[in-house]
């Protein structure tokens, strides 16, 4: 069995010992081997004891020379362990050589140095930097970078790395070289290299000041053409940050490169991105309108990110959120900047909720910013990122966008060029708007979903509202203890015409306005009293999703069914209807399906018919909640109930609006050019919507509708969209189409993993037979992070009926992988893992299988930290709750 991995805390920080100013690395790239140079020049930190060693890490390293001062170094001045090395006896201020060597082909890891396909590069964030060159490998260690990359020029006529290009050369045996310096110190998870014969798409951008900017997109030769929407998202991006915050590009060149096998969806390296293929490469063909999306968001976010992570980074890894909740808050306004706001606000929190409610739920709970970790690539999370968004998105919901940008402004203003934590930012928000946000912190520091209960009372002869609004954090493994937390409630009172009330507290003088008006919840409880009132309103709570919580108010059926119809908010139109469908499947799960109310059934034709209406709003207000959604609000999951349930009110409204989903399908038929524009791309989701339903009703007219479908497409959204309803189908002719969409895209990779995830996610009873022999297949390699995600990870992530299986077949499927991957590729392995780490919440059967096959790869030995510690997590927090209950 794997020892415990050692746990860090956030408790013992204490600043380095020794600083690194500048840093030049010289990169020897060949075949056999990398031979790295690295000249670091030193000083010690004020406070630092002379007679302090200096360490620096390193792992999977070959040393070949050091020397100090030009003096080398032989093994009595030194000493080597698997994590680093130890300079017993340094003078306050040195240069440092190291000199080692590398087999980047042999770095399954994806981590450091590595080979993808024909090209070096790297990935360095969190920790991979110590596995190219011995350092003190911490983000609050920032230097100035010059890079000098040698390699054969044939084969590697591309060398790139972070800044700007300063000289380059030829040598007399078919090499050259290339330098490159980044003029702002960085740290070094900030580093970047990339090699290969690679096509570039180049472009530019001029700033507001007037600065040119060079843009280049780097991919391999045959995706050549596939980056035109990455460059205009780039250049829209750049255009945004200016508008929106005033922050331009602060280099000369700009530089993207797509990488096939990547663990990350992209890396924000100073100057070089790099990015995993899926989130660069579109062509209508082969990209969906999801892949058009989401290109335009993470290209944003990295190029965000020059600013907010970059320019000011971390002081320590706990600080992760304070620039990915912060960058991913930035990529969301960035989004809703480009069309559909509200259309990307109910997808954001639908997304919040399938990952991040259930992380807080269960044994790997965490706060925004954690207290501990054993490894810190188990911490690139839904919490540090989603739920950190939430959090700063609460700053702006308080404070407003100008307060928000006075606040950002500040904060770049005391910080830029420095490594920071959570309450810098914190600080900047405050002094900047005068507002006191002492309690608003704790988000940082506490986890859980805090549940805010809401009361109300109307007085008629008064014409008053009385609100009391509670809030309660259940205990979560991590944290028994929850204190009140500042929590901004949006609210909007709709009369019984369905238009918004003002809204004047009882204390208020001043003439209100209609609308929305937000409520600040500071205390475990508080009241509030609205005014001026000629009808009891219908409270449309929590508007836009203002705060990362979960209500609890009683709405009757009939008062959803009107949101639903006819809040002015559009978020709150669609929550109207997701809670009522919730709460008829919740039902039936205990009761057995019935049938569908004719109150939700009247809502939903008069949404559906509705042809004014936004077809991508009308689309997510038909779209039932998920299975897992409806999961979390049962304290025992079953699995079996969940999915009969869904299924019926899916095959039933279909069923019985079969006419007026026909009629929609028909109407929301795009024609012409394929174009990624909001108004096109709300037509296709509300028409294969309908085709999904329509699908449900399982006769052959509806196999020939699909066929006829996928047949007809002119884009590959609506081919998926055939795919995944044909790979339900136990009907040959479903079969042939898969095939012969294989044969097609066989030399696609990314359109082959969407032919793989719509395999893994297919509903057939018989899916996890075909997963396995999927894993069999010669398009298959596990090595590639995206391919297994596509097909393992799709299946063992978002098929629960597929999955859990009442006899654990699918969790010792997951088992066998995790293991065998483990060794390759620890950081996918423990991400597959957490599909196992609640355990608990299932019924007694699959509680039992699931808790033996997360019990068997704890008995694997040699494990990695990675995955050692979401396991010990899951099973070691779930023996303290029994011991508790």
């Amino acid at each position: 069995m794997s020892a415990k991995p050692k746990t860090v805390h956030l408790a013992d920080y204490t600043t380095p010992p020794y600083l690194v100013d500048e840093v030049a690395l010289a990169f020897d790239l060949d075949e056999e081997h990398t031979d790295v140079h690295s000249t670091l020049t030193v000083r010690r930190a004020p406070g630092t004891p002379a007679d302090c060693p200096l360490r620096l890490d390193g792992e999977d390293l070959t040393l070949l020379s050091l020397a100090l001062d030009r003096q080398p170094l032989n093994g009595d001045a030194y000493t080597l362990d698997d994590h680093g090395l130890t300079v017993s006896e340094v003078p306050e201020t040195f240069t440092l050589e190291i000199a080692t060597r590398l087999r980047p082909q042999d770095n399954t890891q994806l981590q450091g140095l590595y080979r993808s396909g024909g090209m070096f590069c790297t990935q360095c964030e969190a920790e991979g930097f110590r596995r190219i060159t011995y350092f003190p490998d911490r983000p609050d260690v920032m230097a100035r970078y010059t890079v000098t990359v040698t390699a054969d020029k044939r084969r590697y006529p591309i060398l790139l790395s972070n800044g700007n290009p300063v000289a380059n050369g030829d040598l007399d045996n078919g090499r050259h070289w290339v330098r490159w310096q980044d003029p702002f110190p960085k740290p070094s998870y900030l580093f970047a290299l990339v090699a290969g014969d690679l096509h570039c798409h180049e472009d530019r951008h001029t700033t507001r000041s007037g600065r040119d900017i060079r843009l280049a997109i780097y991919t391999e030769h045959e995706n050549a053409g596939r980056t035109a929407h990455a460059m205009d998202s780039l250049k829209a991006a750049m255009h945004w940050d200016e508008l929106t915050y005033g922050l331009e590009c602060d280099l000369d060149n700009y530089l993207v490169v797509a990488v096939g096998d990547f663990n990350m969806g992209a890396m924000e390296n100073k100057g070089l991105n790099i990015f995993n293929t899926q989130y660069i490469l579109a062509r209508p063909d082969v990209a969906t309108d999801a892949d058009y999306v989401n290109i335009e968001a993470v290209i944003g976010h990295e190029y965000f990110h020059n600013w907010t992570g970059n320019r000011v980074t971390l002081r320590d890894w706990f600080q992760l959120s304070l620039k990915e909740g912060l960058t991913v808050f930035r990529e969301q306004q960035f989004s809703a900047y480009q069309g559909a706001p509200a259309v990307r606000r109910i997808q954001e929190v639908r997304t919040l909720r399938a990952a991040q409610f259930p992380e807080d739920a269960g044994p790997m709970a965490h706060p925004v910013r954690p207290s501990e970790y054993a490894e810190i690539n188990n911490f690139y999370t839904a919490t540090v990122y989603m739920k950190g968004a939430e959090v700063i998105r609460m700053y702006h919901t308080l404070l407003g966008q100008e307060g928000f940008r006075r606040g950002l402004a500040l904060y770049f203003e005391r910080h830029d060029g420095q490594a920071v934590t959570c309450e810098d930012f914190l600080a900047a928000m405050a002094d900047a708007n005068d507002m006191d946000l002492a309690r608003f912190g704790r988000w940082y520091e506490q986890s859980g979903t805090p549940v805010v209960s809401v009361d109300d009372a109307y007085d008629a002869a008064t014409g008053t509202l009385t609100l009391t609004l509670r809030q309660h954090t259940e205990p979560t493994p991590d944290q028994r203890e929850k204190h009140p937390l500042h929590i901004p409630i949006a609210l909007g009172l709709v009369d019984s015409e369905g238009r918004d009330m003002p809204i004047r507290l009882a204390d208020e003088s001043a003439a209100p306005e209609a609308g929305t008006r937000v409520l600040e919840l500071r205390e475990q409880a508080q009241t509030f009293t609205i005014s001026g009132l000629d009808e009891r309103p219908t409270l449309s709570l929590l508007r836009g999703f203002s705060a990362p919580v979960k209500l609890d108010y009683e709405y009757t059926e009939e008062t959803l069914a009107f949101l639903f119809a006819n809040d002015n908010d559009e978020f709150n139109r669609w929550e109207a209807g997701q809670r009522l469908a919730t709460r008829i499947m919740l039902r039936w799960v205990e009761d057995g399906p019935g049938e569908i109310p004719e109150t939700f059934l009247a809502a939903f034709r008069q949404t559906l018919e509705d042809e004014q209406a936004d077809p991508a709003l009308v689309a997510e207000a038909l779209t039932l909640p998920p299975e897992s959604f409806i999961a979390e609000h049962m304290p025992v999951i079953r699995v079996d109930a969940i999915h009969q349930a869904r299924e019926t009110m899916r095959q039933g409204l279909a069923q019985a609006l079969a006419p007026q989903l026909r009629a929609a399908y028909q109407r929301h038929r795009v024609d012409g050019t394929y174009r990624p524009r909001p108004e096109d791309i709300g037509r296709r989701r509300l028409r294969n919507l309908a085709l999904d339903y329509l699908a449900s009703i399982g006769d052959e007219r509806a196999l020939e509708q699909c066929l006829a479908h996928y047949d007809e497409a002119d884009n590959m959204t609506d081919t998926m969209a055939a795919l995944a309803l044909l790979a339900d189908s136990p009907e040959p002719r479903a079969a042939e189409a898969l095939e012969r969409f294989a044969e097609r895209w066989r030399d696609d990779p990314l359109v082959l993993d969407k032919w793989f995830r719509v395999q893994a996610l297919s509903r057939r009873p018989d899916v996890l037979e075909r997963v396995r022999e999927l894993t069999r297949h010669p398009a298959f390699d596990p090595r590639n992070p995206n391919r297994l995600r596509a097909l393992v990870g799709a299946f063992c992530q978002g098929n629960a009926i597929g999955f859990h299986q009442s006899g654990g077949e699918g969790y010792n499927f997951l088992a066998d992988w995790v293991i065998d991957l483990d060794p390759i590729n620890p950081q996918v392995a423990a991400r597959l893992t957490t599909a196992l780490s609640r355990w608990r919440r299932y019924d007694e059967q699959r509680a039992a299988h699931m808790r033996t096959a997360l019990e068997r790869i704890e008995a694997q030995p040699s494990l990695s930290k990675d995955v050692s510690e979401v396991v010990t997590r899951s099973l070691e927090r779930a023996y303290d709750n029994e011991r508790t209950d």
